[in-house]
């Protein structure tokens, strides 16, 4: 059975550093470092992505690449007295991925477009890039498409900031995930395992279970 184009740039951009797209990944590293934090382009650097979130190639659909910094983040420093543990300058990790901010300061630039979904496109020691799909929804290109008109519901505003794309679901624990901190899947892990370990509530926190007195003289043999 033949395989689609889609395929062959799929399978390329995986294996990018043992291919010819090694050099131009450095290349475009280079420019991209000297560019905005936001950037329209006029077509997906990844098409077979863009393809799958659902991006067309017609009026209504844009395409812009973000930069986001990597690592976690820091406060300003206090200038009153505190010893170095409680300075709270370092140690803040953001609660949102990366690719999620990076939807986030896309849909504050275009405040009229909604965010359609969003892919990774590369990363230095410094940055990462995603690229993300907006979608015009008073467009009549886009309220004629029946593939993609249910955008223009009023119950799709603000998408990236309220967790409805994909980046969104994932962080909310309603997609696959690998059990981060904060999400639902990682909390109903948590919970199933207290209760097989019979920890759950009071002995999780290390309290006394006081018991009822016909209770405690059944296990005690004895009253309180």
């Amino acid at each position: 059975m033949s395989k689609s184009a889609y395929h062959y740039m799929a399978e390329m951009w995986k294996n990018r550093d043992e291919n010819e797209l090694k050099e131009l990944y450095k290349e475009r590293l280079i420019k991209w470092r000297r560019e905005e934090i936001v950037v329209r382009i006029d077509k997906p650097t990844r098409l077979d992505r863009a393809r799958e979130i659902g991006y067309k190639a017609k009026q209504g659909f844009i395409v812009v690449r973000v930069r986001v910094s990597k690592g976690g983040r820091e406060k300003p420093r206090p200038n009153k007295g505190r010893r170095p543990k409680r300075m709270g300058v370092y140690g803040y990790a953001p609660e949102k991925s990366l690719q999620l901010i990076a939807e986030e300061t896309a849909a504050r630039k275009y405040r009229n477009l909604e965010v359609l979904g969003s892919y990774y496109v590369a990363e230095d020691g410094e940055y990462k890039w995603y690229e993300v799909i907006l979608v015009d929804p008073s467009h009549p290109a886009v309220k004629s498409d029946p593939d993609i008109n249910w955008i223009t519901d009023p119950s799709q505003r603000g998408r990236a900031f309220r967790g409805k794309t994909m980046a969104g679901r994932r962080m909310r624990g309603l997609l696959k995930s690998r059990g981060l901190k904060g999400t639902h899947h990682y909390k109903w892990k948590k919970k199933k395992k207290e209760r097989e370990l019979k920890k759950r509530h009071e002995a999780s926190r290390g309290a006394r279970v006081v018991l009822p007195q016909d209770k405690y003289e059944e296990v005690f043999g004895e009253k309180k």
